[in-house]
């Protein structure tokens, strides 16, 4: 428990200074609403009603998804590799070879599919 005890600590602190940040930013900052103010941040644009059962998303919003998930998946698996390259030999080099591979044929769907295109 002695090698945690820093980490907790550390927990700790960074929990009651987001509580006292809060808390003394509502009791000292400005009060000054208005109808602007109190309205959903939608980007300048106005809101429009979504039906019941919500609204329908494109294909585009999805594309852009996945890539951002090739990506990631990509750098989690990179990084820990460029580390340990020396010690994990020709094994390791293979292995990496075919994960990029795949990653590729990932990166060329989307690119097929019109993910790249931002109209």
């Amino acid at each position: 428990m002695n090698v945690y005890t820093p980490i907790l600590v550390l927990g700790a602190i960074a929990a009651a200074f987001t509580v006292f940040s809060v808390v003394a930013a509502s009791i000292v900052g400005p009060k000054r609403y208005n109808r602007a103010k109190l309205e959903a941040y939608e980007c300048g644009i106005e809101p429009t009603p979504q039906p019941a059962g919500g609204g329908r998303f494109p294909v585009k919003y999805y594309l852009t998804a996945m890539l951002f998930i090739i990506f990631d998946i990509e750098i989690v698996f990179l990084y820990p590799w460029a580390v340990h390259f020396d010690s994990l030999g020709m094994f390791g080099l293979v292995e990496m070879l075919v994960f990029v591979a795949l990653i590729g044929i990932a990166y060329a769907y989307d690119w097929r599919r019109g993910g790249l295109e931002w109209d």
